[in-house]
């Protein structure tokens, strides 16, 4: 009679926690980002030649290394708001 009872059991399944699910999507949002970040950068400073000085003039190259400085601030503060906001996840095994 046991043996018929514990095939039920196996099939039980425990509720995921959603904290840990939360927690991935913070990771893969961080890491979309910062993915994100550097292809606009790489194509306006290799690809449109922003980054490349014999292509373009000195106020061209400040205003590309101005704007790839100031969205490197922006992302950092972005993922800092996104790490600080929620509470630590912690296993409950």
């Amino acid at each position: 009679m046991e043996n018929q009872e514990t095939p039920q059991r196996e099939d039980e399944k425990a509720p995921m926690d959603m904290r840990i699910v939360y927690y991935f999507v913070r990771i893969i949002r961080t890491v979309f980002l910062f993915l994100f970040w550097g292809i606009v950068n790489v194509f306006l400073g290799l690809y449109l030649g922003f980054a490349v000085p014999e292509e373009f003039t000195p106020g061209r190259m400040i205003f590309f290394y101005s704007f790839a400085f100031l969205t490197l601030v922006a992302y950092l503060f972005i993922v800092w708001k996104t790490w600080r906001k929620h509470g630590h996840t912690t296993d409950n095994y």
